[in-house]
């Protein structure tokens, strides 16, 4: 458990630094987004209250509930904000928090050594951005309430009976409709949020309602492993390359690290950083060193083993080859970029972490030389590997493959030439790519067909993927770049859209597809560009009447509908059976079609999946398929 900090938290703590006005009329600035992201902050600021007390010793139980109403509450067993009044404010501190900017116990170090919500607008942001805001307080054997309507107390703090010793802080709000675009909390976005945090904080347990549902659902996260389960969840399916996760946690004058890694068999790297219990998705200081620590680490290890010799030298990325770490660092006065904290800026720890990992991950090399070695060899492949891929990438070009502005001869592209108008439908085969080119809006609609089944990326180092045709031609047709030379600006298509036949076949070139993307261009799924397309299932034909139905159960209800004598029911079995007309019609015409977003609320997940599903253990994808198997209705042989 966290050692607590021996502080006052009291009325005391509480500093006003200026005034609330400003949220309600630029929200924007200090949660990000009205959209969805925007929206789900509002749980983050009250639940990294939470955790801040969590991370000072005085809480272990936190509960969030979606409610039926549509508002979230969000319990937690600490100290409870401060109770008592503020003498210069008139009012008491509950009220102060909840409708002063830049008010909280995290200015002066008195309140908190740690916090994840440094800037002080959280909590009251939440309330000014709330249609209304119940705070409950336990303290001192006495239960205080008080009701915000859009940031206005509606009356002082209020005694309403005993604690029964209960202690803590309940927050329920229901976000604002006149600022947010929708009022939907997502259970599965929240849950990936909620997790970290549990893996963040050993120790500590984070129960999640949801009671909107008719089933309503429940999940408690409780991880004693800490970062160390985070990893071995992360590496699941995944053939690591020693057995144990190494784990490093070390103290310094204003803080704490800890670092926990493991390297499997797979061409890619997963590190999650986070500072304070927040993802810095963007990076920062604290990842700069561990990156700059673990190749100087590396390389002189690998010198002294005479492994490699004289100017020659692994990179970054060489020594990143399969390593999945998380690392996470705490400090008293985190300097973060933007109030959605993003990115860490804090100069002091890149040296920090470089120390702590040099320290501890050096003698881990030297008492274990088996494993070291073998985390080199693999290091040294990498490097081959990585030289292979430069070749090819420069035979390609020579080619004008990757970077000519000689677009693929099978790309119909489109005329018109503004990206954020345009998008691209990837299509199975010759024969429906032919079709789907007489019968697209060729001013904005390309047709890329693809010739078979493209690589399983999964299993294949970079130089064979650059030496596939079709990924080849995929890549020069976005024009966008992949894995580290990505760059969103020269995207040629806003959509990039995957249109294969409804049937096993097509299923199978949907996930190679989407492989490909996670793996290589995951920007493009995180920034909503990849699409699936869902051609119909059925035509249902009654004289001059036609009905496309697009599911078994939308084919029972049209037949009950128009059923009857001389209704004609044709099954598609893929694109090429449809002519351009009815392709137009049922797929490709924006105002008729049904396209779905590919999403990626859950990278840990996503990343398990296609390990899983496209990797090189089938005793786990065999597991996988009986477990689920059940799932599938109706399945095409």
């Amino acid at each position: 458990m966290v050692e607590r900090v021996e502080s006052n938290y009291d009325e005391s703590a509480i500093q006003v630094l200026e005034g609330l006005e400003p949220v309600r009329k630029r929200p924007g600035m200090y949660i990000g987004s009205t959209d969805e992201r925007g929206l789900h902050h509002l749980v983050y600021e009250v639940v990294d209250n939470a955790i801040d007390e969590a991370s000072a010793g005085y809480c272990d139980y936190i509960r969030i509930t979606l409610q039926h109403d549509g508002s979230c509450m969000v319990e937690d067993n600490g100290r409870g904000i401060p109770t008592g009044i503020i003498e210069k404010e008139g009012k008491s501190a509950v009220e102060v928090v909840l409708t002063k900017l830049h008010a909280g116990g995290k200015f002066g170090g008195g309140g908190y050594k740690i916090s994840g919500g440094l800037h002080g607008v959280g909590v009251s942001c939440v309330n000014a951005l709330s249609e209304w805001l119940e705070a409950t307080v336990y303290q001192n054997g006495k239960v205080f309430k008080q009701v915000f309507n859009r940031g206005v107390a509606q009356a002082p703090l209020k005694e309403i009976g005993p604690s029964d010793g209960r202690t803590g802080t309940t927050i329920t709000f229901y976000p604002d409709d006149e600022i947010f675009e929708t009022l939907d909390f997502n259970y599965d976005t929240l849950k990936v949020r909620i997790r970290e945090l549990a893996y963040l904080n050993r120790g500590i347990t984070i129960e999640f309602n949801d009671l909107r549902p008719d089933e309503p659902r429940r999940e408690k996260f409780h991880y004693e492993g800490g970062i160390v389960q985070f990893v071995n969840t992360l590496n699941q399916g995944k053939e690591t390359v020693f057995p144990e996760v190494i784990y490093i946690d070390d103290t310094y004058e204003n803080g704490e690290i800890e670092l926990a890694l493991q390297y499997n068999d797979s061409y890619t790297d997963t590190v999650y950083a986070f500072a304070n219990n927040i993802n810095t998705v963007e990076g920062g200081t604290h990842l700069e060193g561990f990156k700059a620590s673990l190749t100087k680490i590396i390389n002189d290890y690998a010198r002294k083993a005479n492994i490699i010799k004289g100017d020659e030298k692994l990179s970054s990325e060489d020594v990143r080859e399969g390593l999945t770490a998380v690392l996470s660092v705490k400090l008293t006065n985190p300097q973060f970029e933007g109030q959605t904290k993003t990115k860490l800026g804090n100069s002091e720890m890149r040296s920090v972490v470089s120390k702590a990992v040099t320290e501890h991950l050096g003698s881990y090399l030297e008492e274990h030389p088996k494993e070291a070695k073998d985390l080199i060899m693999k290091s040294v492949l990498a490097a081959k590997a990585r030289e292979a891929a430069r070749s090819a990438r420069d035979l390609a070009r020579r080619k004008s493959a990757l970077e000519s502005t000689t677009l693929p001869g099978k790309l119909a592209d489109c005329t018109d030439k503004d990206p954020s108008l345009c998008e691209i439908y990837m299509v199975e085969g010759d024969s429906a790519g032919g079709t789907a080119k007489t019968g697209r809006d060729r001013r904005f609609q390309a047709i890329l067909p693809l010739r078979g089944k493209i690589l399983n990326v999964e299993k294949a180092r970079l130089h064979r993927v650059l030496e596939n045709e079709e990924i080849k031609s995929m890549i020069t047709a976005f024009g966008c770049g992949i894995n580290q030379d990505y760059n969103e600006e020269k995207l040629r298509y806003n959509r990039i859209i995957c249109m294969t036949d409804a049937d096993v076949d097509g299923s199978h070139i949907r996930i190679l597809l989407l492989t490909f993307f996670f793996r290589f261009m995951r920007p493009l799924i995180e920034n909503g560009h990849v699409y699936i397309a869902q051609p119909p299932l059925y035509k249902v034909q009654r004289q001059k009447t036609i009905k496309y139905c697009y599911s078994d159960d939308e084919l029972r209800q049209t037949l009950a509908e128009m059923g009857g004598k001389g209704t004609e029911v044709q099954r598609y079995k893929g694109l090429g059976e449809m002519d351009a007309e009815q392709l137009w019609d049922t797929t490709m015409n924006p105002q008729t079609r049904i396209l779905l977003k590919v999403t990626m609320e859950d990278a840990v997940s996503a990343d398990q999946t296609f390990s899983l599903l496209m990797g090189e253990q089938p005793e786990l994808r065999r597991k996988f398929i009986e477990d689920n198997a059940t799932l599938v209705a109706d399945l095409d042989i």
